[in-house]
């Protein structure tokens, strides 16, 4: 069991109040910080913050560097009681030689002293003129406050799951940082403390290199930067601080130049990264590994113990938690937690995914089809359905982009026992609307037949000689709560027996159903081509509404907008009296935003049951769910996941469109049989 109830590791930023080349004063500053995150697990300042970055030829005299010492152990001994690991920078002499350093201070004590390898000597920095850079060459211990504390470029520090490595500021801009060595080695939690003035462009150059650097480390990256309060003399330091995780932005602070007037006192920012998560990733991609041969020197590991965290007040301080005792209990998470993480919020992000999306399902189509003869007809079975939909949608963009007419594409309409007049209406309007050819099959008498055939009672009535229309009407009585496997499986395979006779079919069955089982085997299963295979149900919906805005007029706008509206149903069942839809998916399996929130978190991250149910319960969803509700949904999705592998081992070929897939060719390979016996 980690330390960190579900990985969860919490940073602080920070960049405290300064006051130039006086120690003492900044000592308390940082105290004063310390006292603001009493629940961190690691406490981050920036570059020098114990001196000032500009104190400039000051650094050179004996009382700045002695104060700084002081301010140290002052430091140490206020926050003997903490919880978190502290780092903060100083300028330190060491053997005759001055070091732009980093000292990790815990629990009352100096665990170790990382200084800084790469010096800037260029435009409005001096850092050579004053500084030696760390070369791996310095001594591997230093005297401090009358103890031997560990030196050097090959430092980490471990607690539980968490490996930290330290750089400064400039060492992150170089083309080999030494966070990617350390990353190498091992850490999965990156710390800089930097000194970056304010200049146009900057902030986004910044970011992006935190950013990537997370991502190419798979790693937690966090980020503090000297504020507005160092000397003003020729830059401005605008007190920037971001924490990142795998290439994503958790949190950032605001800084100098980001419209909003200066600021006085101290700025700080808290997120929790998730340990679990990257372990995951460093797992499952393998090639992370691979460079390990380019370590140039072994590490030494500084092992501490963090006090165990917990969502009940504290009010003295906590024993370190022991190997063997019972895990805390979880705190609140500082972290957004994507209640769907499918689905950028509403505005250009959600714009941008929904055109990519598209243009990768419209090119996967496009060229499939370009490989066929040129009176081959695309066929597509239109249910007015929001799947369906939008499949017909990629096939008529395909055809405008490679020149087709629309007119190779065969739209066919096969009501059956359970179509409503709303769906049957929406498909028949978008057809015409759209100018392609269609066609309309009541696949009843067909099912019929079967089902006679079959000496199947479909929902438990006996046919005898009865018509259509008469068998029709006895589904009317029949109670809303009888279900009929046979009777909906012989629906499916008839439209797919007749789509599959007349060209090459394309799918429309999502990423959700996939995962769920929820279509018939060798019916809307089987296609030769699935351009919705990786899309998931809770982004679907967003595409028709995105391809309806962007690429066509009315009338065609209005109804996709209609079909988007439409509750989800596969129409299987009977209407009820009034001609209504009786059969709701979600009210079988439980709702799709829950569903697919499991399902990114079961395949892009691995998590345990528990886990998920954790952060389901903190997700804002479209509408609050009880814990009952969550855990059922879960069970359910566990159960159907398991349950229908063998669905998914032979599924049609189409385009990977995010990062989560189930194709069995190429993201998820999983045995039909499997137990969920630890699941």
């Amino acid at each position: 069991m980690s330390l960190f109830p579900f990985g969860l590791f919490r940073i602080t930023a920070a960049a405290p109040e300064v006051f130039v080349a006086d120690p003492a004063r900044n000592a308390e500053a940082i105290i004063a910080v310390t006292r603001q995150a009493s629940d961190s697990d690691v406490l981050l300042f920036p570059e020098l913050c114990i001196s000032s970055y500009t104190a400039a030829d000051l650094f050179g005299q004996t009382p700045l560097l002695d104060a700084s010492r002081e301010a140290i152990s002052r430091i140490a001994e206020a926050t003997a009681e903490h919880r978190a690991l502290i780092v903060v920078g100083l300028p330190l002499a060491v053997d005759g030689s001055l070091y732009n350093a980093a000292a990790a201070i815990h629990r009352g004590e100096v665990l170790g002293i990382v200084p800084k390898q790469y010096l800037p000597t260029y435009r409005e920095f001096y850092e050579g003129r004053w500084f030696r850079s760390g070369d791996g060459h310095e001594p591997a211990t230093l005297e401090l406050a009358g103890s031997e504390v560990p030196f050097g470029i090959d430092l980490l520090f471990r607690c539980g799951g968490a490996t930290i490595g330290i750089e400064i500021c400039e060492d992150l801009w170089m083309p080999i940082p030494p966070s990617s060595l350390q990353a190498i080695a091992g850490a999965n939690v990156l710390l800089n403390l930097s000194a970056s003035n304010e200049v146009v462009g900057k902030a986004r150059w910044r970011t992006d290199l935190v950013v990537s650097q997370s991502g190419r480390c798979l790693a937690a990256y966090a980020y503090a930067g000297a504020g507005p309060d160092e000397s003003t003399t020729d830059v401005v330091f605008g007190g920037h601080c971001l924490i990142a995780e795998n290439g994503v932005v958790l949190e950032q602070s605001r800084r100098v130049g980001d419209g909003q007037l200066p600021w006085r006192g101290a700025s700080l920012i808290t997120a929790d990264v998730d340990l679990e998560r990257l372990d995951h990733d460093r797992r499952t991609q393998t090639s992370f590994d691979d460079a390990l041969p380019l370590l140039p020197r072994p590490y030494r590991v500084i092992e501490f113990s963090l006090p165990a965290s917990s969502s009940a007040p504290k009010t003295e301080a906590e024993p370190a938690l022991e190997a063997d005792a019972a895990p805390p209990l979880p705190r609140p998470p500082r972290r957004r937690i994507p209640a769907h993480p499918f689905v950028p919020a509403p505005g250009p992000e959600l714009d941008a995914r929904c055109g990519e999306v598209f243009a990768i399902q419209t090119a996967g189509l496009a060229k499939r089809v370009s490989r066929l003869s040129e009176d081959s007809p695309l066929v597509i079975g239109v249910s007015g359905g929001l799947d369906s939909t939008l499949a017909l949608l990629a096939a008529v963009k395909g055809c405008d982009s490679y020149g087709w007419p629309r007119t190779r594409i065969l739209g066919v309409t096969m009501p059956g026992f359970g179509t409503s007049a709303h769906t049957r209406t929406s498909a028949d309007d978008l057809m015409e609307g759209l100018g392609i050819r269609s066609e309309a099959i009541d696949i009843r008498p067909l099912c019929l037949e079967a089902f006679r055939s079959l000496d199947h009672r479909p929902l438990g009535i006996q046919l005898g000689d009865m018509d259509v229309e008469t068998f029709q009407q006895a589904l009317v009585e029949v109670p809303a709560d009888v279900t009929d496997l046979v009777f909906e499986n012989v629906q499916a395979r008839v439209r797919t027996f007749l789509l599959m006779s007349r060209g090459f079919v394309l799918g429309t069955g999502d990423l959700s159903e996939q995962a769920l089982g929820w279509s018939t085997y060798n019916g809307d299963h089987m296609s030769m081509y699935n351009v919705n295979t990786s899309v998931p149900k809770t982004l679907v919906r967003f595409l028709v509404r995105y391809a309806a805005d962007r690429y066509f007029e009315s009338p065609v706008r209005e109804t996709l907008h209609r079909i988007a509206d439409t509750p989800i149903s596969p129409e299987l069942l009977p209407l009820s009296s009034s001609g209504e839809i009786r059969q709701d998916t979600e009210a079988t399996l439980g709702p799709y935003e829950l569903h697919d929130f499991f399902l990114f978190n079961v395949v892009r991250n691995g998590f345990s049951r528990e886990k998920i149910a954790y952060l389901a319960r903190h997700a804002k969803f479209s509408e609050p769910y009880d814990e009952a509700t969550i855990d059922r949904t879960l069970e359910t999705f566990y159960r159907r996941f398991f349950a229908n592998q063998f669905k998914r081992s032979c599924v049609p070929d189409g385009p990977k469109v995010g990062s989560v897939s189930l194709s069995p060719r190429g993201d998820w390979r999983m045995p039909s049989d499997a137990s969920r016996g630890a699941f």
